[in-house]
């Protein structure tokens, strides 16, 4: 810290577009809002951003843009600024919307992107017990099984054995858990249910973390292909976003190769192609 209670900045280059200097102050307080996993990297994007942020200016200036100031749904309003930067961007960058048929060539392309999760419905009884306390998880373990072999003979007593016994909020559904996909539960419990046949019960306690469960398999959904018109809004948002991104980069870059540019560098427009 310095005598004057500013924070004291390392040494490093001038940053400058077209000879206006980006303060290294300004770009201390742009870079918190870069994640990065070193210090530097986020100095670097911030100070990209910025530069970027000059260069739209000034030519927003050059073509003698005004533009009135919009409000976002949060209520936040444009500075003059902003607002010329958005329709310089609008009416010089080219953004052509994806047509039908490179959306469907993309949805044939990508076929398992666009796949339904498999599901299974379920039901559980949980008997808790810590998994530190040796003790408990051998009693919970005993009273799990007894029910596992109570159920092997009265397979219709399980949703009122989950009433009583189970001590999962689900206890209050005689044990229904509803319809889980992959990663919805832990990796034991998972296991045991892609063992498992529709309507059939573990024979014997199934242990997690978090006790001893009995589990019933209600019904399996297999994964299936969603039809093209159900992602067709999605592949087309989603291609149109890319499209937006790539013209950005090179308009970007056309600018940033007819400025003078000194601490920071843009790639070359040849170099997006």
């Amino acid at each position: 810290m310095s005598g004057s209670g500013q924070t004291a900045f390392p040494a490093r280059r001038p940053i400058t577009v077209n000879g206006t200097l980006i303060a290294h102050a300004e770009i201390a307080r742009e870079a918190q809002h870069h994640a990065a996993t070193a210090p530097g990297e986020a100095w670097q994007a911030a100070a990209r951003a910025l530069a970027l942020r000059e260069l739209l200016k000034q030519e927003a200036a050059r073509l003698e843009i005004v533009a009135a100031p919009l409000t976002d749904p949060e209520g936040r309003v444009e500075t003059p600024d902003e607002a010329a930067m958005r329709v310089l961007v609008e009416r010089e960058v080219r953004m052509p919307r994806p047509t039908d048929e490179e959306c469907r060539r993309y949805y044939e392309n990508n076929l398992a992107r666009f796949r339904s999760a498999g599901m299974w419905e379920a039901s559980h009884i949980l008997i808790p017990a810590a998994p530190d306390d040796t003790s408990a998880r051998l009693a919970a373990h005993a009273r799990a099984q007894a029910i596992c072999e109570h159920l092997i003979e009265r397979p219709d007593d399980f949703a009122d054995l989950a009433s009583e016994f189970s001590a999962c909020p689900s206890a209050k559904a005689g044990g229904a858990l509803g319809q889980l996909s992959g990663g919805d539960t832990v990796a034991e419990f998972e296991a045991a249910l892609t063992g498992l046949q529709p309507g059939e019960i573990t024979r014997h306690p199934v242990e997690t973390r978090f006790g001893y469960h009995v589990i019933r398999l209600g019904r399996r959904l297999e994964p299936r292909q969603l039809p093209f018109e159900l992602v067709a809004e999605w592949i087309r948002d989603y291609l149109a976003e890319r499209v937006r991104r790539r013209a950005l980069q090179q308009y970007v870059a056309v600018l940033a190769g007819r400025a003078d540019l000194c601490g920071v560098e843009f790639a070359r427009p040849e170099t997006l192609m």
